[in-house]
C-alpha cells in the first residue's frame, strides 16, 4: 500500500529528516585518514539520541550498526568496526532516524583526505544523478521516470546503476511501498501523488552494475572491486516540485537546480 501522508504527518517526517540532516554534518566534520568506521557511527548515534531520537538501523532485521559505513567498493550496508579509513579512501555514510514516530533517510559519499580526480567524478556524477531523479518526483509521474533519470544520466556517463537496490516510500515505516529503481522507463511503475514520501537513492559503481554480498550478509559490494559512490535523499512529491527533507547546510543550490 502506497500512503499519501497529510501535512501533519510529513511535518513528522520533516523534523525526523531536520535530525538526520543535522546528524551528518555532525558527523562530517570527522571523516579523515585514521579513524575507525566504528567512531563514526558511535559519534552519529550519540548525537541522535542527545537529540531526543533514536538511530533507525540499529538491530533493523538484526543490522549490527547504528549507521552504515561503506567504504570504497562496499556499496552500502556497511558493518561499522575496526576498519581504519585511509588516505584516497571514498566513505559512504547512510544513516537513518526515527523521531515522534516516523522516519528519516539520507546517505552522502565523502572522501577521505585527498582523493583521484576519477574517483571524483564519480562522486559528481552520482549526487548529480540524485537531483536528476528528484526532479522526476512530481504528481501524476512514475517511479519509473525517477529511475530512468538516473539511468540516463549516470549510463550516458559510462558508469552503472545498482539493480539490485532499490529506493523506497518512507513514513511511520523506513521501508514502505512504493519501491523506486534507479532504472526504468518513463510512464512504468507506481503512479506517484502529492503528499507521497520517497526515500530516492542512486548507488552507482565505475564498473558493472552487478554486485555480491559479504559472508557478514549485510556488506553489499561491487562484483569487479571497483569503487561504488551512493547518495540519498528522502523528499515528498508535490504537485509542482518535490520538496527536499534532508538537505544540509550548504546544500541548497539543488533545491534551486530542481524548480
Amino acid at each position: 500500500m502506497i500512503h499519501i501522508r497529510s501535512e501533519y504527518e510529513i511535518e513528522k517526517i520533516r523534523s525526523a529528516c531536520r535530525l538526520a540532516s543535522h546528524t551528518m554534518e555532525n558527523v562530517r566534520d570527522v571523516i579523515k585518514p585514521g579513524i575507525t568506521t566504528l567512531s563514526i557511527s558511535e559519534k552519529a548515534k550519540d548525537f541522535i539520541e542527545s537529540n531526543g531520537g533514536e538511530a533507525a538501523f540499529l538491530g533493523y532485521n538484526g543490522f549490527p550498526g547504528a549507521i552504515c559505513v561503506s567504504v570504497n567498493e562496499e556499496v552500502v550496508h556497511g558493518i561499522p568496526g575496526t576498519r581504519i579509513l585511509e588516505e584516497g579512501d571514498v566513505v559512504k555514510i547512510d544513516l537513518g532516524t526515527y523521531l515522534g514516530g516516523f522516519y528519516g533517510d539520507m546517505a552522502r559519499t565523502y572522501p577521505v583526505g585527498k582523493i583521484s580526480e576519477e574517483t571524483a567524478q564519480l562522486m559528481v556524477a552520482t549526487e548529480q544523478s540524485l537531483y536528476e531523479g528528484i526532479k522526476q518526483a512530481v504528481s501524476e509521474n512514475h517511479t519509473g521516470d525517477i529511475g530512468y533519470a538516473v539511468q540516463h544520466f549516470i549510463e550516458h556517463r559510462n558508469y552503472s546503476v545498482v539493480r539490485m537496490l532499490v529506493g523506497h516510500g518512507i513514513g511511520r515505516n523506513l521501508h514502505e511501498e512504493p519501491q523506486v529503481p534507479n532504472f526504468g522507463k518513463p510512464g512504468t511503475g507506481s503512479l506517484l501523488k502529492n503528499g507521497i514520501a520517497l526515500a530516492i537513492e542512486p548507488m552507482v559503481n565505475a564498473g558493472t552494475h552487478k554486485v555480491n554480498t559479504l559472508s557478514d550478509e549485510w556488506t553489499v559490494v561491487t562484483d569487479d572491486g571497483k569503487l561504488s559512490t551512493h547518495f540519498e535523499n528522502t523528499c515528498i512529491v508535490r504537485d509542482g516540485t518535490p520538496e527536499i527533507l534532508t538537505l544540509m547546510e550548504g546544500e541548497e543550490i539543488w533545491q534551486k537546480k530542481i524548480q
